[in-house]
């Protein structure tokens, strides 16, 4: 057993939205003490690395409420209850840039908020893309950007990209696809 595992006592429910569901759970800590923790409970997300017919990756530009600011990010999106990452990461790369993907291959694991969230996020290289058609969500607006890797990559290390998700997605294709 870990020397460093910490066991959840109870769990209490915050707050439930569409989106957040926030949970304060008392634990005991490694040392025998109890303590509390409060985080966000997430059913987790798939993300796209859409490699676009003519090379470019395809990023997306969306207001973040949160932040207060316009983001440069892949496209991404929240599992819906009982759907797999795959499934999610193909839904999603139609609703929110319209195209599909003749392959999708899974690249790697993060926990982007590990400090207040349980989100498990799963990425994905999407190439053999198919146009379709755009259908994002009601509330949903963003502007596709069709981007070089290479500049894409500079928009990271010049901090004009700061998404978590995005950074590791595009250094991931950086070593995948050059």
């Amino acid at each position: 057993m870990s020397k460093l595992k910490e066991t959840q006592l109870s769990t209490e429910q915050i707050y439930k939205g569409t989106l957040l569901d926030v949970r304060r759970d008392e634990i005991t800590l490694p040392n025998g003490k109890t303590s509390a923790r409060e985080y966000i409970k997430h059913p987790g997300a798939a993300c796209m690395i859409p490699v676009l017919p003519d090379g470019n990756i395809a990023l997306i530009k969306q207001y973040r409420y949160p932040v207060q600011s316009e983001m440069i990010e892949l496209p991404a999106g929240k599992l819906d209850p009982g759907e797999k990452p795959e499934a999610c990461a193909k839904r999603e790369l139609e609703e929110e840039i319209g195209y599909s993907a003749g392959k999708l291959t899974f690249v790697c694991n993060i926990h982007p908020a590990i400090g207040f969230a349980s989100e498990k996020m799963w990425i994905y290289l999407a190439e053999d893309l198919v146009k379709t058609v755009e259908n994002t969500d009601h509330d949903e607006f963003l502007v596709l950007m069709p981007t070089h890797l290479d500049d894409a990559i500079k928009m990271v290390w010049d901090g004009k990209i700061t998404d978590v998700k995005t950074i590791i997605g595009l250094l991931w294709a950086e070593r995948l696809l050059k």
